[in-house]
């Protein structure tokens, strides 16, 4: 167990080493359990976090404010709108002042090629830890609770399961691409076979892609890519199917738009979770498209486990904040 984590920042996926990632894990399952018994566990007593969202939210708002709750703490929810950031508020202003106010500082910021670089101009100005609730290359939290769940569902040695990363139609909007990105980051660390499933158009960042790569010859895992969703669910021990914009190949909505229509058919339905190991699991990150995106025999079947996965955003950030801001 590594402890101390205190003052660190979680940006990307791979700022915590995989022992550290262990430390996320040990923390989240006693605070689990503290929770299940009604144990009490303010750690953070008097402590507030501030939530800065630029793209709106439902479990990542939820979750974060009723663990500071939890914990002891406060969670102050401020949008960006209702800010003065578009009249003048700089990152090295918002991480200085807010770095003064509050004890650690949350945002979520998606807008392609600008989010990840607001987070970490803030980190270079605040004097408390900064937390990725999401920005266009990364979510480290939601793969935090990913491979929590995965953990309870599947045990702690996941050497040779295969788990399928693949992308899903949806017609809502051109969703980020960070979900798939930190499943392949962090996923090959411990122990699992990674098939990554997607049309030629909705690739991945070359400089993501290749960390993976990097991670998988470390740590002996596979890592595969294929353009048939058939075959990534073939013989899949964890099936985590969702859609994602084609942002490396058009920024436009019209023309993205254009490109994910003709994939119609790439639909999580009964036939392809046929395709998939009987024990199969499927995971979603959730909202989904349902029978556009997941068929509702699918996500509301005996495989799915996204309410679970959903419920442990919960422990894995409770664990972060407790190891962070304490």
């Amino acid at each position: 167990m590594q402890t101390y984590l205190r003052g660190r920042d979680l940006i990307g996926d791979l700022d915590f080493s995989r022992e550290e990632v262990e430390t996320v894990l040990d923390v989240a399952f006693d605070l689990k359990r503290k929770r299940a018994l009604g144990e009490p566990h303010a750690y953070l007593r008097d402590k507030v976090l501030a939530m800065l969202f630029f793209f709106s939210s439902t479990r990542t708002r939820g979750s974060f404010e009723a663990g500071m709750a939890q914990l002891g703490g406060h969670a102050a929810f401020i949008e960006s709108r209702t800010t003065q950031i578009s009249h003048g508020d700089t990152e090295k202003e918002m991480g200085e002042i807010f770095g003064r106010y509050f004890d650690g500082i949350a945002i979520r910021h998606v807008d392609w090629g600008i989010g990840n670089r607001y987070l970490n101009l803030v980190a270079e100005a605040s004097r408390v830890p900064i937390l990725n609730m999401q920005c266009e290359i990364y979510h480290p939290f939601q793969i935090l609770a990913d491979l929590m769940t995965i953990i309870e569902k599947k045990g702690r040695d996941l050497r040779r399961k295969k788990m399928v990363v693949s992308w899903a139609y949806a017609s809502s909007y051109l969703k980020p691409i960070s979900v798939p990105q930190s499943l392949i980051l962090q996923m090959p660390r411990f122990g699992l076979d990674v098939v990554l499933a997607h049309p030629p158009e909705f690739q991945l960042m070359p400089e993501i892609m290749e960390q993976a790569r990097e991670q998988a010859r470390k740590y002996k895992t596979g890592f595969e890519i294929t353009d048939s969703m058939e075959d990534g669910f073939r013989d899949a021990d964890i099936v985590y199917a969702k859609s994602w914009g084609p942002l490396l190949t058009t920024t436009d909505p019209d023309k993205g738009k254009q490109i994910q229509d003709k994939y119609e058919s790439w639909i999580t339905d009964e036939k392809k979770m046929a395709l998939a190991k009987d024990d199969a699991i499927y995971m979603h990150p959730l909202p989904a498209d349902r029978n556009i995106e997941i068929t509702d025999a699918v996500i509301d079947g005996e495989q799915s486990v996204v309410f679970d996965e959903a419920e442990n955003r919960l422990h894995v950030q409770k664990a972060v904040m407790a190891l962070t801001m304490a």
